[in-house]
């Protein structure tokens, strides 16, 4: 099977063996197995945030289908839910929602497996995963053992985790802690956009089913929600991650790039001054103050509008949303590398930033 099929973004040449373990039992075995032959392992949950190769994929192919949402009762004003990893991400917030429970409700509508979500630390809407996680189960690929690992030894940054970077292994199931007061209220509402579309202040509380609502009516004119009847949904989801800089580099940006303080440890700048011979990847050290900018309006501003396609590709900037390369049709992974690469080199041009690349990218070099 191509993997094309499994894909949201519909790209993706041959798997040298595909297995659709439906057990934990059987995801380790399948897992162990292919460890235990040394060889390539792919782990597929929804086939969200990921671009793979033409060729395809030489090695074994797990496509993970265990199902499962465990509830434990409600104790002060919080909840924990035990999630199977191939169950999907978004039935886990409308599980959580529909009980009025809060903390997650930001991240509806993103499509993808629970057990896929810490390994992006996935965010939308002023909520990221690590502020709900308390734990995973996790299957180590050099030692072969299951243990559990706390949020805090899993190093999240800025859509970016400790398994993301390299440690090599498996989830098989997520634990979160939910906000479960009996108000049936959101969490303190946290960006600009949702504040808006809500009618409410930022930082004010609203209803967490219309929270998840307005959400899920803003990815949808964004193209971020999976639909066969939109050509603008048949992407990866946002291709480039919002870079994060140095103060001092962002003041030398004209004025009107949009800029946000941050957290130190979401700081992981990539930035390329112009003329500059290399493509450095420094860390904000000890006394800089990180900023993050738009990838959107850098992209925008660098001259690639919407709907943009290079001459002859099936593969195009949506027409909704500038952060997602979309398949129009019969797009290759060839063209979508091709597309990434020329938006990186307008923006690196007009304003001296690399952008990185969001979904895992997989014998696609960008």
């Amino acid at each position: 099977m191509d993997l094309s099929e499994l894909t949201t973004l519909r790209v993706g040449g041959p798997a040298g063996l595909l297995l659709e373990p439906e057990t934990t039992d059987d995801l380790l075995a399948a897992a162990r197995e292919a460890w235990d032959r040394d060889d390539e392992l792919l782990v597929l949950g929804g086939g969200s945030n990921l671009v793979v190769a033409d060729e395809g994929f030489p090695g074994t192919v797990i496509r993970v289908a265990t199902r499962g949402i465990h509830r434990d009762p409600v104790l002060g004003g919080r909840v924990r839910f035990t999630v199977q990893a191939g169950e999907p991400w978004d039935e886990v917030v409308a599980a959580a929602v529909g009980q009025g429970f809060n903390g997650i409700e930001a991240l509806s509508g993103i499509p993808g497996s629970a057990g896929a979500a810490p390994i992006q630390n996935i965010g939308a809407y002023g909520q990221e995963l690590a502020s709900s996680l308390v734990s995973l189960e996790f299957a180590d690929r050099v030692t072969g053992e299951v243990s559990t690992l706390r949020a805090d030894e899993l190093g999240f940054g800025y859509r970016s985790s400790e398994l993301k970077r390299g440690r090599a292994g498996l989830v098989l199931s997520i634990t979160l802690e939910l906000g479960a007061d009996g108000s049936g209220l959101s969490a303190p509402v946290a960006y600009d956009q949702l504040a808006a579309a809500l009618g409410v202040e930022l930082g004010a509380r609203a209803p967490v089913a219309e929270v998840r609502a307005a959400v899920l009516d803003l990815r949808g004119s964004k193209g971020m929600l999976l639909d066969p009847a939109d050509p603008d949904s048949a992407s990866a989801g946002s291709f480039f991650t919002n870079p994060i800089v140095t103060e001092q580099f962002a003041r030398r940006l004209p004025g009107e790039v949009p800029r946000w303080p941050v957290e130190r440890e979401e700081a992981r700048p990539i930035v390329l001054p112009l003329g500059a011979p290399e493509l450095p990847a420094r860390p904000v050290t000890q006394g800089e103050r990180p900023t993050k900018l738009s990838a959107a309006w850098l992209i925008e501003h660098a001259g690639i509008r919407r709907g943009f396609r290079l001459p002859g590709s099936r593969a195009a900037v949506s027409g909704k949303h500038s952060l997602a390369i979309v398949n129009t049709g019969g797009a290759t992974a060839a063209e979508v590398g091709e597309l990434a690469r020329y938006i990186q080199t307008m923006v690196l041009s007009r304003y001296g930033v690399i952008l990185q690349p969001e979904p895992s990218l997989v014998g696609v070099e960008v």
